[in-house]
């Protein structure tokens, strides 16, 4: 019997009925499809293509099976190498980072500017902006805020350079918030490196406002980096320094505590988990600043259970996690689409690690429109923690259907 039923399934609906049959189509579509006439593929190789270990074909080996079958060797069963990067996506990532590249390029303008008057009524006006663009990217993601945000973060920096005394200051203060927010939609994005590039900005804006608030907020967002990277011992590095200070706003504290128990979890301590949330629990009725950044535990319903229920869902506690899910997207209004839809994967994670595959199939139908919507890599990098979590129930139909759902959505379709 066939281990890799993807790939023969795919062989029968291209009409190839036999091994030897697929082989020689195979073979024949590559060499007008490469203008080579010895490429070939054996029906030994295919066989083995349909065995218990596929392997991975050569790269344009890969390319002719994606042009014949319409689907990459990774959607066909075949054990994808580290690294792999599909053609079209890495032209994807070239785009990528050439914007990453001429929006950094314009937001870091190398040398003297002319001096100009800089009325301190701007710092209001760049805070009012700053809260709009908040709400903004709840409802639209990242992609079409990043140009936005960077760019008032340029004109910012031009500002700062002709600001004097506390009109300085205040614009540097709002400056870190402003690159705080760019870091976060490159995070969003999925560009880690354009992310960490941002956290740096927003540290280096806020160690010259001498803020101590916005020196921890910095911290906490580098942190927030290091907890996507998987490095459990960096986060909670971060945090501690952040808490070393004893005059932070409550606010902070609770970014900092929340953002070490994710470092926890990625370390599999639920103890340190659970208190570091309570302890964060315990101040949350102490938040009651006017600054305009940092304040998703006022803006978000269920600040810290949702954290909560993502550190248990990483630990693996699926009957708990699930439980705290049910209850944290009771309260999230639809319009908040982008973190409904994260939440909703996360919630079908914890009901695959709970044993119940058709409760997660049910609701991650309802978070694949979101992700095509939202485009957050974010959200892709959930729903291939969810696809992974699935697995051992890949070849029956419930994970047939995922697949059938799930495969648009992870190709860009």
């Amino acid at each position: 019997m066939s281990h890799n039923d993807a790939l023969r399934a795919a062989r029968l609906h291209a009409g190839w009925r036999t091994i030897e049959q697929a082989a020689q189509k195979l073979s024949e579509h590559g060499q007008r499809m490469l203008g080579d006439r010895h490429f070939n593929v054996s029906p030994r190789t295919w066989r083995r293509w349909e065995g218990a270990s596929p392997g991975w074909p050569l790269e344009e080996t890969a390319a002719v099976i994606q042009d014949a079958l319409g689907r990459w060797p990774e959607d066909l069963g075949f054990s994808t190498p580290p690294g792999w990067i599909r053609p079209e996506r890495r032209e994807e990532e070239q785009v990528k980072r050439r914007e990453f590249l001429s929006v950094t390029a314009a937001a870091l303008v190398a040398g003297p500017v002319a001096p100009q008057y800089v009325d301190p009524a701007l710092i209001d006006y760049f805070q009012q902006q700053l809260e709009g663009h908040y709400r903004a990217d709840m409802f639209l993601g990242p992609h079409d805020l990043i140009g936005t945000v960077s760019a008032q973060y340029q004109l910012i920096d031009k500002l700062v350079r002709s600001a004097t005394g506390e009109t300085r200051r205040g614009l540097l203060r709002v400056g870190a918030a402003y690159a705080a927010l760019v870091g976060w939609l490159y995070q969003d994005a999925g560009d880690l490196n354009g992310s960490a590039f941002w956290r740096g900005v927003t540290q280096e804006m806020a160690i010259r406002s001498r803020d101590p608030h916005l020196i921890g907020y910095a911290l906490v967002n580098q942190a927030q980096v290091r907890t996507d990277m998987g490095d459990g011992a960096a986060v909670v590095e971060l945090c501690e320094a952040a808490l070393d200070s004893r005059r932070l706003l409550a606010k902070v504290r609770v970014m900092a505590l929340q953002q070490q128990a994710h470092g926890s979890s990625l370390m599999g301590d639920r103890g340190a988990v659970d208190r570091l949330i309570d302890t964060a629990d315990g101040l949350l009725d102490q938040v009651d600043d006017d600054l305009p950044w940092g304040n998703a535990c006022r803006r978000t319903p269920g600040y810290l259970e949702v954290q909560r229920a993502t550190c248990y869902g990483r630990l693996g506690l699926g009957v708990e996690a699930v439980a705290l899910w049910v209850q944290v997207l009771r309260h999230v209004p639809e319009s908040a689409r982008r973190d409904r839809g994260v939440y909703l994967v996360r919630h079908a994670t914890a009901a695959a690690h709970a044993g119940d595959p058709d409760q997660a199939a049910e609701i991650v139908g309802a978070a694949a429109s979101i992700a095509v919507e939202t485009r957050s890599a974010r959200m892709c990098r959930e729903l291939d923690v969810f696809q992974r979590s699935m697995h051992p129930w890949r070849d029956s139909p419930v994970g047939r259907g995922i697949r059938e759902t799930l495969t648009p959505v992870m190709n860009g379709g």
